[in-house]
């Protein structure tokens, strides 16, 4: 089974069972709700602790969570520097045109010409949109902005995308 990164446990928060989470997801409401079933990795390990929130609330720039099952600090301690995780059945539908960032990465981009250009082999999150690192097989990395004038085409299936190269694009 594969998992997806969603959040990381960075410290524990009060005396209660709570802990600070640097939110990974576009969707923290839905990913930390309560009675939501995470997959919990400590440091190491293979498997996964299953734990599911028992509450969710924000503070500063941290999502606060507790899980069934750990109501104090003592219980939550060995969680410090793990990762919160949930299952790839779990991840939900997006609207047209959007994907999920492992669903970008490793795809082949070519020019509307049929040129091969490289593969996103990272994806920059900017605020207006995400800029995709398109990596050569020689040469120097280009930046390609996931906007509807460039990208004309994403086959998820085919693992290819299609670009209309505008002048300096690639320069």
């Amino acid at each position: 089974m594969e998992w997806f990164n969603v959040g990381k446990i960075v410290n524990t928060h009060g005396i209660r069972g709570e802990v600070r989470v640097m939110s990974r997801t576009d969707f923290p409401e839905e990913r930390f709700a309560i009675g939501n079933k995470l997959g919990l990795f400590t440091a190491g390990a293979k498997k996964p602790i299953m734990v599911k929130v028992a509450s969710h609330r924000t503070h500063k720039n941290f999502n606060l969570l507790s899980f069934e099952g750990y109501p104090n600090i003592n219980d939550v301690e060995p969680f410090k520097e793990g990762y919160l995780k949930i299952a790839e059945h779990d991840l939900g539908d997006l609207e047209e045109g959007a994907f999920y960032h492992h669903e970008i990465l490793g795809c082949q981009v070519f020019s509307i010409e049929g040129q091969e250009i490289g593969e996103v082999t990272e994806i920059l999150e900017t605020g207006a949109n995400d800029v995709w690192e398109v990596t050569p097989a020689k040469g120097k990395k280009h930046y390609i902005p996931y906007i509807e004038d460039v990208v004309k085409d994403v086959d998820i299936d085919e693992k290819k995308i299609t670009i209309d190269v505008l002048d300096g694009l690639l320069s």
